[in-house]
């Protein structure tokens, strides 16, 4: 009996420690919120530089031949980087909710970032990702030159591929 009850014991500091252990993933929360903020602040001051650049060119009657290719190019740079800040948020939140605790507040206030399960945060993630995909396509997108005809109909079919892609990505989420 006194064996046992030591075996028990030993079980239960062990189970005790294992369970605590989850806590390690609050590095992967408090980093993901943190490079999602750099992100957000670095894709502001990326905007807030086109709006200087745009009043400088704009009022001043010099417009550099490309200068809407820059201004659009760099919004959709600074959009690719508030993307790719929400994937860490939603990955913090996941990580938060799935390890450590459900965010009362966030249940209080609606279900957006509610995380069940290891495949939701996966697939809330993975649509993200594609959208950033999406938007940094189209950025580059922007810089090339397209020489001759066959250029021009890769470019559609792209287009067309992402379209359909993200179609049935649409229709996924659904069911």
């Amino acid at each position: 009996m006194d064996r046992a009850r030591r075996v028990n014991m030993i079980e239960k500091i062990f189970e005790a420690g294992l369970w605590s252990s989850r806590f390690v993933t609050l590095l992967a929360v408090i980093f993901g919120v943190l490079g999602a903020v750099v992100l957000f602040i670095v894709a502001s001051a990326d905007i807030w530089k086109v709006c200087v650049v745009s009043y400088g060119y704009y009022f001043s009657s010099v417009h550099v031949e490309s200068f809407h290719t820059f201004v659009v190019g760099e919004i959709i740079g600074a959009v690719d980087l508030y993307l790719i800040g929400v994937v860490l948020l939603i990955f913090g939140f996941g990580i938060y909710e799935l390890f450590i605790s459900e965010i009362d507040i966030a249940n209080e206030k609606g279900k957006i970032l509610s995380i069940v399960s290891l495949d939701q945060l996966k697939d809330k993630i993975a649509k993200v990702i594609v959208m950033v995909l999406v938007v940094n396509f189209f950025q580059r997108v922007l810089h090339t030159n397209y020489n001759g005809a066959q250029e021009m109909l890769y470019f559609a079919a792209s287009i067309m591929g992402l379209a359909i892609g993200l179609y049935f990505l649409g229709k996924v989420g659904k069911h």
